[in-house]
């Protein structure tokens, strides 16, 4: 492998087996020896905070990451031999969307809305506002309606959705503007010199859309909901970027393409050169 490598991947129902559907035996393992490249920076990208990272990795006996974007990309951190070091550039980096407001200024905005829940005190931090809400409870006119609010008080915010299938909950992050998952793979790319060509992500949910509609080369592993597909493939139409999206259809070293499996296929699809060695790896 003659370049560097930035492999990005959501932790929960993407690198982490806690789906429905099965893992393929030996999957995690065959991942922990794509990531040890010395030419491969790792980075977990979650909407779960610190210590549940740290708690995923522990359970799930995950290799050690170089970055972790957490909080559903409000929080960036380098890590190094088990040192966690916050970035704040990239804090003061979105701060700016909410003129010096904070998650707690912002929520006496929504408490007329009965369908919110506020989520526990640990789901939230100083640029992240987390809401519950019924399915039902999902409808266009409620964006609508937020986001008027917000522009209004000339805040410039994204609402991101997606649905926890186990609860039939709907799940709503308030973020700064540039605080997506996708603003903060692009900030970390631009910081450590690594390009669309040589960055790879790897998502199941919605909120990993922005990403995997995006220029920047994505799979969607094959466990993900047929609607996020579906909302994935639609958006990269529009956008143009049909091409930076792969969809895991399972077979590659005959992994059923859930999971961490999904992952290492995408990333063999991007880049070749490596689809070449781990056969070669998988043979022996």
């Amino acid at each position: 492998m003659s370049k560097r490598i930035l492999l990005c991947t959501d932790l929960d129902r993407t690198l982490l087996p806690n789906g429905n559907q099965p893992e393929s035996p030996g999957a995690r393992a065959a991942f922990t020896r794509l990531v040890s490249r010395p030419k491969i920076s790792l980075a977990y990208v979650s909407g779960r905070h610190r210590e549940l990272v740290e708690q995923a990795i522990t359970e799930y006996q995950l290799p050690p990451p170089d970055w972790v974007i957490g909080d559903v990309g409000t929080t960036l951190y380098q890590v190094n031999k088990g040192e966690w070091r916050h970035w704040i550039d990239w804090e003061h980096f979105i701060a700016a969307d909410w003129r010096g407001l904070t998650a707690k200024d912002l929520r006496p905005m929504f408490t007329e809305f009965r369908a919110l829940t506020l989520q526990e005190e640990s789901k939230q931090n100083r640029y992240k506002l987390s809401y519950y809400l019924p399915l039902e409870s999902f409808a266009l006119t409620l964006q609508q309606e937020m986001l008027s609010r917000l522009w209004s008080a000339n805040i410039k915010a994204s609402l991101i959705f997606s649905v926890d299938k186990a609860s039939s909950t709907c799940l709503l992050d308030v973020l700064p503007q540039r605080a997506t998952k996708l603003h903060a793979i692009e900030f970390l790319m631009q910081q450590q010199g690594f390009t669309i060509d040589n960055t790879v992500f790897a998502g199941d949910s919605g909120n990993d859309l922005l990403v995997l509609a995006s220029a920047i080369h994505s799979v969607l592993v094959a466990n993900a909901d047929h609607e996020v597909a579906e909302l994935a493939q639609f958006q990269s139409r529009q956008q143009g970027t049909t091409a930076a999206l792969y969809l895991a259809q399972g077979g590659f070293l005959g992994m059923n393409g859930n999971y961490s499996a999904g992952i290492i296929e995408g990333v063999a699809h991007y880049h070749p050169e490596i689809r070449t060695w781990m056969e070669q790896d998988d043979e022996q």
